[in-house]
């Protein structure tokens, strides 16, 4: 199911805290980047942060400036976005900023939690994911049942590990301040664990008085049948590719990307790229690309339509084309339609060849848009 956009939001020092170990909540940022952080707030369906954010800083999580309450109630939205809090164990404080300002509240727990929680008496609603925290199921129920778009994530320190470690997280925004904290036990922004490949890739450095904001999103691509963020930007690129095809009468337009386990991209093609009038996405892409590319087996390929399991143009298809590259992963956004070729199943063909093939359905539309003249 599809998930919001989520945004992983911070402010560490030179040496990477989050706070140091005093009494008082330790300022990271600027007054002009706490007004950064209100514009941003403004603009999301939902902040969530972590029980131990909620006791060690007691937030409020407001949008503090008039003007942007205004204007979330000016475009449908109510004043304030929905503050969303995780705890496994329900341990929550019940005289907390959190629960006393702002709009509605929501805790998402464990069934178990859940219990506690509900004999607090809190003024939230209560939401249990199961036995355990599952992220997947979190978002999910965020998305489709209370209607977040976009999730601002602001800690503490370990929600964020485990987003980035679970390859969930769409964007990192990092402030990194001008100080030192230099004690080994104080808060660190990320903790030890198995990351995503590779490296993120960096959209936007910004100074802000004396602290520089960093804005970085992932681009490594999930395992398996799990997608991570980054397969979803890599599809919507494949997406966008298919709409640069000439049009044609007699066959899809289709974008197509490689990428490999790191997040570097291989190769990416179009149908019908460089004249060729009878050229496939996945062919144009994968034929840029040495066959003995070491990288190939552990990559990726993203087709904005399934690759294809029969073709009168070439001898081999472009599903067969994906098997004899070594690649075992491929994330499409439309199954193919029976305008050409009936039952065609590409995704059913290489997944009886055990190459794992994920769908993201909420890219369907965008893969349609160039092929719209082909509906009958």
């Amino acid at each position: 199911m599809p998930h919001p956009y989520v945004l992983l939001s911070a402010a560490v020092s030179l040496d990477g805290y989050l706070d140091d170990t005093g009494p008082d909540r330790l300022l990271l940022s600027s007054p002009a980047d706490f007004d950064r952080v209100d514009e941003v707030r403004a603009s999301v369906d939902a902040i969530l942060i972590g029980a131990g954010t909620i006791r060690a800083d007691n937030p409020r999580l407001l949008v503090n400036s008039p003007e942007r309450r205004a204007a979330r109630i000016a475009a449908g939205k109510p004043e304030y976005p929905l503050k969303v809090t995780v705890s496994g164990s329900g341990d929550l404080d019940p005289g907390a900023n959190f629960w006393h300002t702002g709009g509605d509240k929501l805790v998402l727990t464990t069934d178990k939690g859940a219990e506690r929680v509900r004999q607090l008496g809190l003024a939230a609603d209560v939401f249990a994911l199961g036995p355990e925290l599952d992220w997947r199921r979190l978002l999910e129920h965020l998305h489709s049942v209370r209607g977040v778009d976009r999730l601002m994530v602001e800690g503490g320190g370990t929600i964020h590990t485990q987003l980035l470690q679970q390859g969930l997280a769409d964007e990192l925004q990092l402030v990194l301040s001008p100080l030192f904290v230099g004690t080994p036990d104080a808060p660190r922004l990320f903790g030890p664990g198995t990351y995503q490949a590779g490296r993120l890739r960096l959209l936007e450095t910004r100074p802000v008085e004396d602290v520089v904001l960093m804005r970085y999103e992932p681009t490594a691509p999930g395992t398996g049948d799990l997608p991570s963020a980054a397969d979803h930007h890599w599809l919507a690129l494949a997406c966008d590719l298919a709409a640069e095809c000439p049009p044609s009468e007699t066959a899809f337009s289709v974008g197509a990307v490689v990428v490999a386990e790191d997040g570097t991209e291989l190769a990416r093609g179009h149908s019908r790229e460089a004249g060729d009038p009878v050229a496939h996405a996945e062919e144009a892409a994968l034929a840029k690309l040495d066959p003995a590319d070491p990288r190939l087996p552990t990559a990726t390929v993203y087709t904005s339509l399934e690759p294809c399991t029969h073709r009168a143009s070439r001898p081999k298809p472009c599903a067969r084309l994906i098997l004899d590259a070594g690649v075992r992963r491929v994330v499409t956004a439309w199954r193919e339609p029976d305008t050409f070729v009936t039952a065609a199943d590409g995704s059913g063909a290489l997944a009886a060849q055990g190459v794992s093939v994920v769908v993201l359905p909420e890219y369907e539309d965008r893969a349609k848009a160039p092929n719209r003249h082909l509906e009958g």
